[in-house]
């Protein structure tokens, strides 16, 4: 797949527009696992980085490589935004799960 997008250079292009999609991928996931599971989920998100990491360090087609390089880093950022997400659903930017209990997140 490399050869073919090296080719007609667009390998970059191609990676840039992978790295936009999966950046917002991680938008609603962050919305939809905090809803659901709170900050407790923030370990998820390192374990799935390293194993990303790891597979990204071992593959050697240069496309792959920079994807699961992106995912990685992706999903690490995800930890720091299911935090400030908390301060987001107790300011009442976004819902609240009912089903958990509702604590008070300082500035």
């Amino acid at each position: 797949m490399t050869e073919f997008l090296s080719q007609y250079n667009v390998l970059g292009l191609v990676i840039g527009l992978s790295t936009f999609l999966i950046i917002g991928m991680f938008h609603p996931i962050v919305i939809k696992f905090h809803y659901w599971w709170g900050t407790r989920c923030w370990w998820w998100f390192l374990l799935f980085g390293i194993v990303c990491i790891g597979f990204s360090l071992v593959v050697y087609d240069v496309f792959w490589s920079s994807i699961l390089g992106v995912v990685a880093f992706s999903s690490f950022w995800t930890i720091k935004e299911i935090f400030d997400q908390e301060k987001r659903v107790a300011r009442g930017w976004f819902p609240a799960n009912p089903r958990r209990a509702k604590k008070k997140v300082p500035d």
